[in-house]
């Protein structure tokens, strides 16, 4: 702070100019790691990027059974939410550094 308790303008630049560098460095980080998320012991698999963006689903041929879709279903909702949170804490882990803890909307 400058003399009389005012903020100094430069310093609080080159403090958001950083801050916007390593949101920009986390974000590419993000895009680039792809996590998966898993039900049923593997028969069902769900790979996410660390922004979110689904990119591939699996299901093992054990878990196709004509008579019983909804535990298909569910398994496939199941590995879905395993690999959001998965996203989710990665997010966390690689934004909470470049936003000081601030739990920003949408990463």
């Amino acid at each position: 702070m400058r003399p009389g308790g005012q903020p100094n303008m430069q310093q609080i630049m080159k403090q958001a100019q950083k801050m916007q560098e390593q949101m920009q460095k986390a974000q590419a980080e993000l895009a680039a790691d792809e996590l998966t998320g898993t039900a049923g012991g593997g028969l069902v698999s769900v790979v996410v990027t660390g922004l979110g963006e689904f990119k591939s689903v699996k299901i093992d041929p054990k878990a196709v059974d004509a008579d019983d879709v909804e535990t298909l279903e569910d398994l496939v909702l199941a590995a879905i939410h395993n690999a959001a949170e998965a996203q989710r804490q990665l997010t966390e882990q690689k934004m909470g550094p470049a936003t000081g803890g601030l739990t920003l909307p949408g990463f």
